[in-house]
């Protein structure tokens, strides 16, 4: 039997086992096509940019492991992507940074423009992508000192301000060449190692620069702006301005979204649990999902419980049209695009996963107070034969299934990525 008929024959019993839990796979497949999840660009590179051929100056970023290959121009890059998003089922997105600007010649991140990136926007449109942006508040000279938007310095707050300002502009006209809103996210890094004497102030001017970055209305069609919150950082572990009550208040007073992300939280915290408090306030959040291992190290995400988690209260809260999915790990240990496909395929698995529940089932028992029904059957739901969804759905959307992805990556590493100086 060859192994599309085996895959197909394995689909026909799963499809029949789920409709016993009165679940319609067919109809799950159709639903999980039309979620596309934003690869961020800043895998490939180990999170480099293209302003500088020596990489970024300064720290708050941090990508361990020398494994050979690494994309060095936009032109690798986009190869790698290319790769990488014939591995992953389904149409989906690309985050790109604004360190990624293609400009001749030196240009300041207060001074770009969409021109700068409109290779990349032409290149999103051939192969059918949205995308979405992010400002680069980090690894700067005018970030030395730990502050950026909540400096004291009011020369160094104008140039951030500005870099806030013009990285609106660039994502709204990536929104209106492409068709599709671009989500751009504002995170910094401002705070202090040790405990600070003034929390207020910092605060205070933040919300001052940031009222001034978002001051000018943009059309929704074209952007939808977020901001994203962190408990602690390297460099900040004492005390981050931007915080999630700071950045809560802020979406909900402004109409922003909210980004919530994996690794920015205590280590005992889980963003799944906020995700319907935060949704019962605010119309969208963006998601940045990532694997924090005792802290934000952004480890390549796996099909770990809170990953299943995050999907189940995506699809459980009916909120697939009012969460925008973001990736954000950087691993330069293994093999990038192997990463990208390791990380987005669990992204979709999870949510395949979420889509298979039985939650009909699930409520009425939770609903009538039933709750061993409840238990045994969210643990009964477990052992159902996803996989073999999986496989039909990869095998629908002409991608390889099961692990034959794997020796893609192989012969492109071999014919492409070793020949990298």
């Amino acid at each position: 039997m060859s192994k599309s008929k085996s895959i197909e024959k394995a689909y026909d019993a799963a499809r029949q086992r789920y409709a016993e839990f009165g679940v319609d796979s067919d109809k799950a497949i159709k639903k999980l096509s039309k979620i596309a999840i934003s690869l961020h660009c800043w895998q490939g590179d180990d999170v480099g940019g293209f302003e500088s051929s020596d990489g970024l100056s300064g720290g708050g970023i941090m990508a361990t492991g020398a494994y050979p290959g690494k994309a060095r121009t936009a032109e690798e890059l986009r190869a790698d992507l290319e790769m990488a998003l014939s591995l992953i089922p389904g149409k989906h997105r690309l985050n790109l940074h604004a360190m990624y600007a293609e400009a001749a010649g030196k240009v300041e991140r207060n001074e770009l423009e969409p021109k700068h990136f409109k290779t990349w926007i032409d290149w999103a449109k051939r192969n059918g992508l949205g995308m979405d942006f992010n400002g680069t508040f980090f690894s700067h000279p005018k970030a030395d000192s730990g502050f950026t938007l909540a400096s004291d310095d009011k020369g160094i707050r104008k140039f951030w301000i500005e870099h806030g300002i013009v990285c609106r502009e660039i994502g709204a006209a990536m929104g209106k060449a492409l068709g599709t809103p671009c989500v751009t996210n504002l995170w910094i890094a401002d705070g202090y190692k040790d405990i600070p004497a003034d929390r207020k102030a910092p605060r205070e001017r933040l919300k001052k620069s940031l009222d001034e970055i978002f001051a000018k209305k943009m059309d929704r069609n074209h952007l939808l702006d977020a901001v994203e919150c962190k408990l602690f950082g390297i460099g900040s572990e004492s005390y981050v301005v931007g915080s999630h009550e700071f950045y809560l208040a802020y979406a909900i007073k402004n109409k922003t979204l909210l980004c919530l992300d994996a690794g920015h939280f205590h280590p005992t915290e889980v963003i799944s649990d906020k995700i319907s408090s935060v949704l019962t306030f605010l119309d969208e959040v963006l998601l940045h999902v990532s694997r924090g291992v005792r802290w934000d190290s952004d480890h390549v995400v796996i099909l770990s419980d809170e990953l299943r988690a995050i999907a189940q209260e995506i699809v459980r809260g009916d909120y697939l049209d009012r969460v925008h999915i973001g990736l954000d790990f950087f691993d330069a240990s293994i093999n990038r695009i192997a990463a990208w496909a390791i990380g987005t395929r669990c992204m979709i698995k999870a949510l395949l996963i979420a889509l298979l529940e039985p939650i009909d089932k699930l409520r009425k028992a939770e609903s009538s107070g039933d709750y061993t029904a409840r238990l045994a059957m969210l643990e009964e739901s477990k052992t159902l034969p996803f996989g073999a969804v999986w496989d039909y759905y990869c095998t629908k959307m002409e991608v390889p299934a099961r692990e034959t992805w794997l020796d893609n990556v192989r012969a492109y590493e071999k014919n492409v990525l070793s020949k990298r100086g």
